[in-house]
């Protein structure tokens, strides 16, 4: 992606289901747990580089022994620090007396960190400070042990203020509005109500207290809790969540808009953001590794009892599509198959644009992430020409020259590296002017493979959010290769709504494509249309949420894909550029027939999934037209 934007969020949880001596003899280590949850972590680094966090339970502790250890980092390489500051804890062990790393069970009484139930977030921040206090996993405490909550989370809520207000109303007082302390006290007051409601059960039976202790953390009922936490909930979340006695869950919202997977065999349990981190951490196939399903719950009871639970009434399933053209690794199966078709797709109208003239044509990709779309591409060119080839042969085969005939049998697509990421170089140059040459420089280019003022370049990206980086980067910088034409070919089709679900794309003045339809709106004397939209968003923040409609996207209405792809030419293309440029996005049709199973694709057709997203789109038009720089929700 030529636009970096921060994105998602990336959780890891594993559960031993075997004593710590039991991996110490088989794995030779106590550590088992914490080497996997540390591979799991590392295998979605590209989830977030904002912070990362881990927390771990022990089970079983007498009491006044620690069992919760809980450590975050806000390190330029989070994940490596907190792995080494955990190191730490086994490092005069190792050196002093060595055969103790080989006692388990001393290990589990005397060191923090080796437990049973493992934690771990990775965090990219899409508003707010970054701060340590941010980080995950956050940890709501007590002194008794089943009312002890750790929770980390790939989530947005829409509705903070609503569910604010809830738990004003509970009596409760939250220290700040934001949607993790809202998740995490919500969930805690009725892990407390359920605390409660069973010791008073057992204490009429005439049971002590340290008996109502043990009943209780065997009979509490984990997805009674999330259904009501969760009962007003709006908005895209995978949440992991342990309890201070062991159980534990991992919730994924209705409709399915957040990533959740698992795995889980007689030794251990296992859940991610993402399929291969949980393959390659545990060498799996790709069958063994299951979706959590939407509504649905994974709970893993202190005894080891794994179900999979409805907490909310499961919905249309909106899976998130950014996630298979940009945020996942493209190293999980089908994501690597769904960006090669997203590439595959694009052939008729890169065909088109450049009239089909392939020996002039040279095709190249904007690093790193759009490659593999790239490639799908390239197979596309050479399905096409085979194409070409026997046709000719079919129709010419009695009167082709040698000469044609090799020239026929030569035809292949001009493939090249064109634009280098030059990943050392930092703009950290603060006035603006000087920023904008550096960030001109950000990309590098290959000389000597353009034939001057003959070639067009085509070169892909994977999504155009902002084009910034296009206008002061890359167009000059392969412009400088003298190319007749350059063509932009998006495998994403335009961004033309915020999103309100966990990615950093909340404002809409940032999208180059809204930019474009005011723009077109305001040449043709269509501004009318602007001020009609803003009322009616304004008039629309005064309903209920699930009354509102996204008015925004009458601003795109009176025009096609074309011409707003046109207009976006225009705007990203520098004043000074010699070649002509031309800009291609994918198809809304297109990019479900590449991606059938996750059809979430508000970002570019304005249809959310939930009641929220409709009335964050109206607010964030509001808060354009009236000059806010806020967030919409």
């Amino acid at each position: 992606m030529s636009d970096q934007i921060k994105h998602e969020c990336g959780i890891a949880f594993i559960r031993l289901l075997k004593p710590l001596s039991f991996y110490q003899e088989k794995y030779g280590t106590a550590l088992y747990g914490l080497n996997k949850l540390y591979l799991l972590m590392e295998k979605q680094h590209n989830r977030g580089q904002d912070g990362a966090g881990i927390a771990t339970i022990k089970l079983d502790v007498k009491p006044g022994h620690r069992y919760i250890s809980r450590y975050r980092s806000m390190a330029q390489n989070a994940v490596a620090d907190i792995f080494g500051y955990v190191q730490g804890k086994f490092a005069d062990i190792q050196n002093e007396t060595p055969e103790l790393m080989q006692d388990a069970e001393w290990l589990k009484q005397n060191v923090s960190f080796i437990g049973e139930v493992l934690l771990g977030h990775l965090r990219y921040g899409t508003h707010g400070q970054n701060s340590i206090e941010n980080c995950h996993p956050f940890l709501r405490q007590n002194n008794w042990m089943t009312r002890n909550l750790v929770i980390a989370g790939n989530f947005n809520m829409t509705n903070v203020d609503e569910l604010l207000e809830q738990l004003y109303e509970l009596g409760q007082h939250p220290k700040e509005q934001a949607d993790t302390v809202t998740v995490l006290e919500k969930i805690g007051h009725f892990l407390d109500d359920e605390n409660q409601e069973l010791f008073d059960t057992y204490k009429k039976e005439g049971l002590s207290n340290v008996e109502i202790t043990a009943k209780i953390s065997q009979n509490l009922n984990i997805a009674n809790i999330l259904t009501r936490s969760a009962k007003n909930w709006d908005g895209g979340y995978a949440i992991s969540g342990i309890v201070g006695n062991g159980d534990a869950f991992i919730l994924r919202d209705p409709s399915g808009i957040r990533p959740a997977y698992f795995y889980q065999d007689d030794e251990i349990v296992v859940a991610a953001s993402e399929r291969p981190a949980i393959q390659t951490a545990f060498n799996v196939g790709i069958n063994s590794v299951q979706e959590i399903k939407p509504g649905h719950a994974l709970i893993v009871k202190k005894d080891g009892t794994v179900t999979q639970e409805i907490f909310r009434e499961p919905q249309e399933k909106r899976a998130c599509s950014f996630e298979r053209i940009y945020f996942s690794r493209g190293s999980d199966a089908d994501i690597y198959k769904e960006r090669k078709q997203l590439g595959r797709l694009l052939i008729d109208q890169i065909l088109t644009a450049v009239n089909s003239d392939l020996k002039n044509t040279v095709f190249s990709f904007i690093p790193n992430t759009a490659e593999i779309s790239f490639y799908g591409l390239v197979e596309g060119v050479h399905k096409h020409i085979k194409k070409i080839q026997k046709e000719t042969l079919i129709e010419r085969k009695e009167n082709l020259t040698d000469a044609e005939l090799d020239e026929l049998l030569s035809m292949a697509p001009r493939v090249e590296k064109l634009a280098i990421k030059d990943v050392k170089l930092r703009t950290f140059i603060t006035a603006d002017a000087d920023r904008k040459e550096m960030v001109a420089h950000v990309y590098d280019t290959t000389y000597g493979v353009i034939k001057n003022d003959v070639d067009t370049l085509v070169a892909v990206d994977d999504s155009i959010v902002r084009g910034t980086t296009l206008k002061q980067s890359i167009i000059k910088i392969i412009d400088r290769l003298h190319p007749k034409k350059i063509i932009i070919v998006s495998s994403a089709p335009q961004i033309r709504y915020p999103d309100c679900y966990g990615i950093d794309m909340s404002k809409l003045g940032q999208f180059v494509a809204f930019e474009a339809a005011i723009q077109l709106l305001k040449e043709r004397g269509l501004e009318h249309i602007i001020e009609e939209v803003y009322q009616k968003c304004k008039a629309s923040l005064l309903l209920p949420k699930e009354e509102i409609v996204n008015h925004v996207k009458d601003i795109y209405r009176p025009f096609k894909q074309e011409e707003i792809s046109a207009q976006i030419t225009k705007i990203i293309t520098p004043a000074d550029t010699v070649a002509q440029v031309e800009v291609i996005y994918q198809t809304l049709d297109n990019l479900h027939i590449a991606c059938p199973n996750h059809t979430g694709d508000w970002y570019f057709s304005g249809n959310y999934p939930t009641p929220g997203g409709n009335k964050v789109v109206n607010k964030a038009f509001v808060n354009w037209k009236e000059g806010s720089n806020q967030r919409a929700y």
